[in-house]
């Protein structure tokens, strides 16, 4: 399977079309979009093209819609059991329910995934009526495959019923399978099946990975759209030129995230908790655990720079050594052999494994409260972490052990070690953590990005010092 830019990579791929945004549908939220069609377009032939990350997995999320019509079966969705499903319903004539379901498993919360749903009932190869494309590759091996019959009419889907995304609305049979995750690129196209092509292309330096491309200059036809969700005060807008709008419910500007195809973030690793009570929630940036978590990107070079907010003061934030770089041992979360974390009610550093009462010697640090910021600047290159709070570093060679230092006073880390972000709260009730990699689903009051322009912080980024993206990654990771 080939490799989606840059979701399953660092890269550092030459200029190219550039995906800006992503929107965010958080489940808990009930977040969806919907449309109901002026008309019926081509029920026969159509595409459907769209580019996710996940958030909650398997049982976690239970069945997940994509995108679907107004008939309970006839919809685009991950299954609880992490597969892909396209479902159409009969279409009144008797001529049967149709399904495709590749085999492969959709598990990578850390990544990207492209996908397309091309239909063309009129086909003369049965196999050909409904194809599915997965980052730019046409899927051939399914575990599960029943064609529709030739000239079959999708049932609800591009007719002038209620369309969904995200989210299947009780006037489609029963309320339910919120998507939960990152959704960007959604396209619509009335009339055509069109190939991965038509979306995409593969990297002509880096054959293996799949690319977005621009797709405004394709035929959308008159029910087709294009959401690029560009516009923070208007995420449900079409830019196809059709202007079929679409009505957002429980999504608002803060929903519109830099986490995007050709940006991928860091994000919290929902497939690596501590323990099974360990909850996840905005797009894996919000955590709730009394035990490890850490994230998905883990560096042994470059200086790195993140935001934890502790929405509960009980909270603690910090890295982990996530492995040796040569593979030789692995790190137990709860053991907190080689780490570096603040604790926020009592603060206290944990430093290569020892608990200590004070910073380096210097005094104890003020008690943080609710809601404040905890800035982490980790230095791969030079072993070292330095941490404030608000925007104002720790100054420990003061002897002040105030939260007041101006510039980044830091304690040294192991070496050999890759290091990722992480949080632990203790026991107790909103004990949650907020994670700003870069792209924040809280809003931010100041707006800072690093060097290179990415990321979107409440506090200054540290000169020398990068959001954890993609981009970033492949030019100092």
């Amino acid at each position: 399977m080939p490799l989606i830019l840059p979701g399953n990579v660092a890269t550092e791929l030459g200029a190219g079309y550039e995906v800006a945004n992503s929107c965010l549908f958080n489940d808990d939220d009930t977040a969806y979009m919907h449309r109901t069609p002026g008309s019926a377009g081509n029920q026969k032939k159509w595409t459907f093209s769209c580019w996710f990350k996940r958030g909650n997995l398997g049982a976690q999320a239970s069945e997940m819609r994509i995108f679907g019509g107004n008939a309970n079966a006839s919809h685009i969705y991950l299954t609880s059991g992490d597969l892909l499903r396209w479902d159409i319903a009969d279409d009144g004539s008797g001529s049967g329910d149709a399904a495709l379901s590749p085999s492969m498993l959709f598990r990578d919360i850390a990544s990207w995934y492209h996908i397309v749903c091309a239909l063309d009932t009129d086909h003369a190869t049965a196999n050909n009526r409904m194809r599915i494309y997965v980052n730019g590759t046409e899927i051939t091996d399914f575990a599960t495959r029943s064609n529709p019959d030739s000239g079959h009419a999708t049932n609800s889907m591009n007719d002038d019923t209620m369309h969904t995304i995200g989210y299947r609305h009780a006037n489609q049979g029963s309320a339910g399978m919120e998507f939960d995750g990152y959704l960007a690129e959604v396209v619509f196209i009335d009339g055509q099946q069109y190939a991965a092509s038509s979306f995409g292309e593969f990297d002509s330096d880096s054959p293996n990975i799949w690319k977005p491309i621009d797709v405004s200059g394709l035929t959308f036809g008159t029910n087709g759209f294009y959401l690029d969700f560009e516009d923070s005060g208007d995420l449900d807008d079409d830019e196809s030129g059709n202007g079929n709008d679409w009505t957002a419910v429980n999504l608002a500007s803060t929903d519109q995230m830099l986490d995007s195809p050709t940006n991928n973030f860091c994000v919290l690793n929902n497939l690596e908790a501590e323990t099974a009570t360990t909850s996840y929630a905005q797009g894996n940036l919000a955590g709730t655990t009394s035990n490890a978590a850490r994230s998905t990107f883990a560096v042994n070079k470059g200086k790195w720079y993140w935001e934890h907010k502790f929405v509960n003061k009980e909270d603690m934030g910090g890295v982990m050594a996530y492995a040796k770089t040569d593979g030789s041992s692995w790190f137990a979360p709860n053991a907190y052999t080689i780490n570096a974390l603040i604790q926020g009610s009592n603060p206290e550093l944990v430093l290569n494994g020892t608990e200590q009462s004070s910073w380096s010697g210097d005094g104890t640090p003020d008690a943080l409260t609710d809601n404040q910021i905890l800035n982490v600047a980790l230095d791969c290159d030079n072993n070292r972490i330095a941490f404030g709070v608000n925007g104002a570093w720790l100054n420990n060679l003061d002897g002040s052990g105030e939260w007041s230092g101006t510039t980044l006073n830091y304690s040294s880390i192991t070496t050999g070690y890759d290091y990722s972000p992480a949080f632990r709260t203790g026991s107790g009730t909103n004990r949650v953590s907020h994670m700003n990699f870069g792209s924040p689903f809280y809003s931010i009051s100041s707006g800072n990005s690093d060097a290179n322009g990415y990321g979107n912080f409440e506090y200054a980024v540290p000169s020398g010092f990068f959001s954890l993206c993609s981009k970033n990654l492949g030019q100092y990771g």
